[in-house]
């Protein structure tokens, strides 16, 4: 497809994987009905608990659990492509889950997996927030891409939009796309989130497409939202600023497989 439709989902996610599967189900339907081909949900998409005691009960077994069943059967009801923002998944020999962003294509079938490699463990500067998501997540270790109806599309969450080098191992993998579903806070939002998101795309000329939580989450946790969709010169093309909802935007393959050899930045690298 020269010009395929995305979507990108934002969500409230609560302390109820029924609930949470009906909202995502009900966007997911939207973004189905105005054409996208392929979308993607936030990270922590299915659950967002109030304790750790809760997050870890809706754990499942990596290809068997109701979020999981409950995505696929979507993706295959819909014919649409899905990548699954992210979900605890259990991990042999370890008592901390991965935390997952599964793929499943509009058979419902799954077709990528990729565990979260860089995780938040910081004290924001102000000092009010603090994180250690590896107590409670085994990080992952390798990237992974998967070739979707809308293009190559290298899998990312959150935190790992810090990271530009995983971006270019991914790129230089033949990814034309990035997915980044996420979490993120609202001081770190508002710093940075637009910024990150736009860095990657200008950088790596390659469309970003970035899920996201918004609002306030059970826990009393505050989530940023500004779910954006980018196209490969940095132009955000779709944005949902908070609250739930479902935008979509038409990436026009052609011109970016057109900018990367007029301006071929990618070409030019010298360190690898």
């Amino acid at each position: 497809m020269n010009q395929p439709v995305v979507a990108a989902v934002q969500m409230t996610s609560l302390a109820d994987v029924a609930k949470n599967l009906e909202t995502a189900g009900r966007l997911l339907r939207i973004a189905r009905e105005r054409g996208a081909c392929l979308a993607v949900l936030p990270e922590n998409f299915s659950f967002m608990g109030r304790n750790e005691a809760e997050r870890r009960a809706k754990v499942e077994r990596d290809g068997d659990g109701p979020a999981q069943a409950g995505v696929s059967a979507l993706a295959r009801e819909l014919g649409l492509w899905v990548v699954a923002g992210t979900q605890p998944i259990a991990v042999a020999g370890d008592s901390r889950p991965a935390n997952a962003c599964i793929v499943y294509d509009a058979k419902g079938k799954r077709v990528a997996r990729y565990d979260k490699i860089h995780l938040f463990d910081v004290d924001l500067p102000d000092g009010r927030e603090g994180y250690r998501e590896s107590a409670n997540a085994k990080p992952g270790t390798k990237p992974v891409l998967v070739d979707t109806p809308a293009g190559r599309v290298g899998l990312t969450v959150c935190y790992d939009m810090r990271f530009p080098e995983l971006y270019r191992q991914l790129v230089s993998e033949g990814a034309e796309i990035f997915s980044v579903p996420s979490a993120f806070t609202g001081p770190t939002g508002r710093a940075h989130w637009e910024t990150l998101l736009r860095a990657r795309a200008i950088e790596n000329l390659s469309f970003v497409i970035a899920a996201a939580q918004s609002g306030v989450h059970d826990s009393n946790r505050e989530t940023y939202g500004d779910t954006l969709i980018v196209d490969h010169w940095g132009r955000v093309l779709a944005r949902q600023p908070r609250g739930s909802g479902v935008v979509t935007a038409t990436l026009d393959k052609a011109k970016q497989r057109e900018t990367r050899e007029t301006f071929p930045a990618l070409k030019h690298r010298v360190l690898a």
